[in-house]
């Protein structure tokens, strides 16, 4: 079903960019975090756990030698993210920890990104 919205994406000053949106590697970041947030909202329902809170906060890096092509054995992007899930809610440390693994189990984006995705490109000139 054909949907209708934009996504603005910018890059910092430092790259030519005017640092009004934020940039690929941010939205990568957000679309993870968004799929686990819909996981863990929803793994909380299925077991009758309220959730009162939750945050996930992802942080990796990119070193630009890569990205600009200035050093091919540097690599273009993230090599690993590191996440960490805040979550409070009436549910035990034993329920939490079983909500957790079935949202690494179950996230189409964690699956997407934790492992190697095959990636068929085609060029289109007009």
């Amino acid at each position: 079903m054909p949907r209708r919205f934009t996504i603005d994406i910018d890059e910092p000053n430092e790259l030519g960019g005017s640092n009004s949106f934020a940039n690929p590697q941010e939205h990568l970041i957000a679309a993870l975090n968004a799929c686990m947030t819909v996981g863990y909202a929803a793994q909380c329902a299925v077991r009758g756990i309220t959730l009162e809170s939750l945050a996930i906060e992802t942080d990796g890096e990119i070193d630009l030698r890569g990205f600009l092509g200035m050093d091919p054995a540097v690599p273009k992007g993230f090599e690993n993210l590191s996440y960490t899930v805040r979550i409070r809610g009436n549910g035990t440390k034993e329920q939490f920890a079983e909500v957790h693994e079935a949202v690494m189990a179950t996230s189409p984006n964690f699956y997407n990104l934790s492992r190697p995705v095959v990636l068929k490109p085609a060029l289109v000139v007009e």
